[in-house]
């Protein structure tokens, strides 16, 4: 009796759940160096969709983590919870960052058309791939505005943009500078943020804003400053959802509003009590910043029934 206990238990362990998962490290030319991501994969061989996950600013990785205290998991979470749902993704490290670490270029060279030039190269690495029978685009905090212009005129189903800016990285840094800047200091960032937003370079920014406005970063930020993210969105051909938190810090409601004002036909998709790092917390700055640290944290419950249905149309 024990001898067949034992043989039931070990046969079950033996069969893989309907959501099981694997995780396959690819990488595509990258240039200078290679570019590297992982794609989940839902356990079996059937046709699947598949879903593009771009991170936000900054050295945030393909699991959504960074130096300096980052670390959420938040884009791995969402991975495994679509293979559960059958639906695969492919999560990135983006150019310069962890396992793309040596495909950066030089700063002075870089231009934010560089992250979508990559992005479009990773939706035509997944056209490649045999298994999937289509294609979504979730972009996430910077990441949706990337998003937002490589999906435009690409093969692909849809577009979500996660926390996402709906006014553009000039405006909301001149909203920023305004909360911890003043007097004359104020005065001379505006000037700079008025001339790169007009495509001039400052040959000398202010001493004190160089982390900011560096002469080398100047080129990337003015490429930056030229895209209207209402405008992009209102570009893509397939349907759009627009997913935003009531609790984030770094990016409103309004940012979801203005850009589905851009986009009517959108499904905008607010959730309440979900932070910046998809996490449920308060507007409380001290609980709040502690979820960008605590990677044991679940997502928000609601963020994902809704990606699913999105990709499961």
């Amino acid at each position: 009796m024990l001898k067949a206990i034992i043989a039931t238990v070990c046969a079950l362990s033996l069969v893989a759940p309907a959501w099981a998962a694997s995780e396959v490290e690819v990488e595509i030319n990258g240039g200078v160096g290679p570019l590297k991501g992982s794609i989940t994969w839902p356990d079996g061989n059937a046709p699947v969709p598949a879903v593009l996950i771009l991170p936000g600013s900054g050295p945030t990785d393909r699991n959504g983590n960074a130096p300096g205290g980052l670390n959420t998991n938040a884009y791995r979470l969402i991975a495994e919870a679509f293979a559960s749902g059958g639906t695969a993704s492919l999560r990135i490290d983006k150019r310069g960052i962890a396992g793309s670490a040596s495909a950066m270029v030089r700063e002075e060279e870089l231009r934010f058309e560089t992250y979508i030039e990559d992005a479009r190269a990773w939706i035509r690495f997944l056209q490649s791939q045999k298994r999937i029978s289509r294609i979504y685009v979730l972009g996430h905090s910077e990441g949706a505005l990337i998003g937002s212009v490589a999906a435009q005129g690409a093969d692909v189903a849809g577009f979500i943009s996660l926390s996402g800016a709906g006014f553009k990285a000039a405006e909301i840094l001149r909203r920023q500078l305004a909360g911890q800047i003043a007097g004359d200091l104020k005065t001379q960032a505006f000037h700079v943020l008025d001339e790169l937003e007009a495509g001039r370079l400052v040959a000398n920014p202010p001493p004190a804003l160089a982390s900011l406005f560096r002469t080398s970063v100047q080129p990337y930020l003015v490429s930056w400053f030229r895209y209207d993210p209402a405008t992009e969105v209102a570009r893509i051909k397939g349907p759009v959802m627009i997913i935003q938190g009531t609790t984030d810090l770094q990016v409103t409601v309004g940012d979801a509003r203005k850009l589905a004002a851009g986009r009517p036909d959108a499904q905008l998709r607010i959730i309440e009590g979900m932070n910046h790092v998809l996490r449920a917390a308060s507007m409380d700055r001290a609980e709040n910043v502690a979820t960008y640290a605590n990677p044991a944290l679940p997502l928000k419950p609601e963020l994902m029934p809704m990606l699913q249905a999105f990709v499961g149309r």
